[in-house]
């Protein structure tokens, strides 16, 4: 990669032609070259704020997805502390895999390194400027509250969803159909991210229902083996967030 010209660069040509300019066409020829200079050395004084801009307008964009992604992997521990170690890998991948490359390409990637710091921090601030959709209301504390709670969520989104029994449910919590379509919910209200027990129940729920989908839900988020093994057993990894939006066949799905 070619290295970015620096303000020195940009100004040496037009110092350089304006001063041999000035031999033939006189001080007009020096006032232009100066007048160019002052342009070059204003758009250069300038380029920090359009990077900031540029960082904020890319986060700004994704910050719904943020906002979903920083709840999924946040969680408050037993002792009240809000452990936050997954949302802050999500925001490092958010800011080298989305900003950066757009950086690079727009002829910013000389700051990205010195201005590192400032990305994530402009991308911890879009992740934090929209409300959660249950804000205000009070979460199931009670394991079989919240699956009637996720149960009405998926109703809100058009599935017909009902909880099991507790006893014979075969690793679902929640059966629900939309469109032909069904699907098998494991529900875990968590103090911490749900391991891949979890995704290993509801891969038994989904044959033994029959089910086209499966999906556990928590408001804690998820451990990496958890994903790895979703990611190998097609099951979605979702906040309860997700299900008043989940649609059917034709309404798309995503993890």
């Amino acid at each position: 990669m070619p290295r970015p010209s620096s303000l020195a660069d940009r100004v040496f040509w037009p110092v350089v032609a304006g001063g041999a300019a000035s031999l033939w066409f006189g001080p007009r020829a020096l006032a232009v070259a100066g007048l160019v200079v002052v342009v070059l050395v204003l758009h250069r004084l300038g380029r920090g704020g359009r990077f900031r801009r540029r960082v904020r307008a890319l986060a700004r964009r994704h910050r719904e997805t943020l906002a979903l992604r920083r709840r999924q992997e946040s969680y408050v521990d037993p002792y009240g502390n809000e452990i936050l170690d997954g949302w802050l890998r999500e925001r490092r991948y958010f800011a080298e895999r989305t900003v950066a490359p757009r950086l690079e390409a727009e002829g910013y990637g000389d700051l990205i390194a010195a201005r590192w710091d400032e990305i994530l921090s402009i991308v911890e601030a879009a992740s934090v400027s929209v409300a959660a959709p249950d804000e205000g209301a009070a979460l199931p504390e009670d394991g079989l509250a919240y699956e009637r709670y996720c149960a009405a969520l998926l109703e809100r989104a058009g599935w017909e969803a009902r909880t099991t029994k507790a006893a014979g449910d075969q690793g679902a919590d929640v059966v629900a159909e939309r469109d032909g379509v069904r699907l098998v919910v494991q529900c875990k209200r968590y103090a911490k991210p749900v391991g891949n027990g979890a995704v290993q129940e509801v891969v038994a729920a989904r044959s033994y229902w029959h089910a086209d989908w499966a999906a556990v839900v928590s408001n804690a988020g998820f451990t990496p083996a958890a994903r790895k093994l979703a990611a190998a057993t097609d099951v979605l990894l979702l906040h309860h967030d997700a299900l008043a939006e989940l649609g059917g066949p034709s309404g798309g799905r995503g993890r």
